[in-house]
């Protein structure tokens, strides 16, 4: 459960935030829900103390999830597909100065490592679905389009060194995928179709082998800095 001093950092601290899942991938159909993701920059006094501010806040808005700056540029930076896509949704809703030059920093993250874990996401889903299939004779449907969207949305990140995830032209045949139109051996072809696509795609990428880590720290060390200058000191309690 949300606490008053958590809703309070998302709230008050919110640097960016936008709209992600099927709104933002252009698969919304009239039933989807609107998922709002942000990054909250916790002032840098609340650092100071043994209790410190939370890594992610979930809420307090149905289908909201904040990440502090700190912890969303670690997960950018180890190329976490869901925090990657946040950086590059279509659909912003805020952005201050700092978050800002958070999107300005987008390309700064990427780098072949994307490879290993959007494919080892993939894979993990992929396991999901196949136990579906043997349990209950189907797949969730809506969890293999997504799947064949990731897939292909890392695919073009590798060969073009941009991560675009709105699916545009995809949208019909991925939507028929999700109403169960296309037969579960088809769906299985073209994601192992995809997969192999990603792994030659990283053979000749022109993403560098790592991400530009030290920018990504000098960002957030000005970021912490600017906080603590204009945050008033934290106050202790009384000697005792």
């Amino acid at each position: 459960m949300i606490t008053p001093s958590d809703e309070a950092l998302v709230r008050d601290h919110t640097v960016y935030s936008c709209v992600m899942g099927s709104r933002a991938f252009g698969l919304a159909t009239d039933g989807s829900d609107t998922d709002r993701r942000g990054v909250f920059l916790a002032p840098t006094p609340l650092f100071w103390r043994f209790d410190k501010p939370p890594a992610h806040v979930e809420g307090p808005a149905d289908e909201q999830f904040s990440w502090e700056l700190e912890r969303f540029c670690e997960l950018a930076l180890r190329a976490n597909p869901n925090v990657l896509e946040c950086l590059h949704s279509p659909l912003v809703e805020q952005a201050d100065a700092t978050g800002r030059e958070l999107l300005s920093l987008r390309g700064a993250f990427l780098s072949r490592q994307a490879h290993g874990t959007f494919v080892r996401y993939a894979l993990g889903q992929r396991r999901k679905l196949d136990a579906d299939v043997r349990q209950r004779g189907a797949p969730r449907w809506k969890h293999a389009m997504h799947l064949l969207r990731l897939l292909a949305s890392s695919r073009d990140l590798l060969r073009t060194g941009e991560l675009t995830i709105d699916v545009g032209a995809a949208r019909d045949e991925l939507l028929a995928v999700r109403r169960g139109e296309v037969p579960w051996p088809e769906v299985e072809r073209r994601m192992t179709g995809l997969a192999e696509e990603n792994d030659a795609a990283a053979a000749v990428s022109p993403l560098p082998a790592e991400p530009d880590r030290a920018r990504i720290e000098d960002f957030l060390i000005r970021a912490r800095r600017a906080s603590a200058l204009a945050e008033p000191p934290v106050r202790g309690g009384s000697a005792g």
